[in-house]
């Protein structure tokens, strides 16, 4: 999977050189290349953004660095990649989203600042890519890093070979609909707290109906709202 991301502060996804997503650009399982937005343009001050028409606060990204920078790396591949742009006016991020962007060949994260990105730009992008604003809550942060950095882990993970047990992606939270049963290690008893003894039974049947039914309760508290 090739991901290209576009930013003004290309050194914030140097999280990306570390981990399991840093082992997996080393192995060649996943091909991340980082862009910064200010080599698209041509003024001695590097200028992306200006004020917004019909006034208010903030400034607003000027869309032909971001056009020029989708240009450059579309030269580079022969197919349509998906364009995906952090703000908190997208679609919340799932589980779901993931697992399916994860069966996508190239995926393009444009890092949006300041009061966002010029609207014809997003009406212009569909030209080209496949375009999907997306959001990591309700909430906003000061841009589209932060939210592509936890997108891209969670994508990234389902690549096949990137984590190193698949089997350890099935279990997990959401991948099924409910929040991850608790889990527990060694020792057995610690600081007067003691591991459920059936998990000690070695009953594989009646642990897997343990879990679920842990699943279940946990997620009736924590998040009832996936149970519909």
């Amino acid at each position: 999977m090739r991901i290209d991301i576009i930013s003004i502060f290309p050194e914030y996804l140097s999280a990306l050189d570390i981990s399991l997503i840093g082992k997996a650009r080393t192995d060649g399982l996943l091909d991340i290349r980082v862009h910064d937005l200010r080599d698209f343009t041509f003024d001695r001050h590097r200028t992306v953004d200006d004020t917004p028409y019909g006034g208010g606060a903030g400034m607003v990204m000027k869309p032909e660095p971001w056009a020029l920078a989708i240009e450059h790396i579309l030269e580079e591949v022969d197919s349509r990649p998906r364009l995906l742009v952090p703000t908190p006016s997208g679609a919340v991020f799932s589980q779901g989203h993931a697992q399916r962007l994860s069966q996508d060949d190239h995926l393009i994260f444009a890092c949006g600042r300041y009061e966002g990105i010029d609207e014809r730009f997003f009406e212009w992008a569909t030209n080209v890519c496949d375009v999907e604003l997306v959001s990591l809550g309700d909430y906003v942060l000061n841009g589209g890093e932060v939210a592509a950095l936890a997108m891209i882990e969670a994508v990234g993970r389902l690549v096949p070979g990137v984590v190193g047990n698949p089997d350890s992606l099935v279990e997990e939270s959401h991948s099924d609909g409910l929040l991850e049963y608790p889990v527990y290690t060694k020792p057995s008893q610690w600081r007067g707290a003691q591991v459920p003894e059936i998990l000690l039974s070695g009953d594989h049947g009646k642990i897997a109906a343990w879990r679920h039914e842990q699943q279940l309760m946990r997620t009736q508290q924590r998040r009832p709202d996936l149970l519909s």
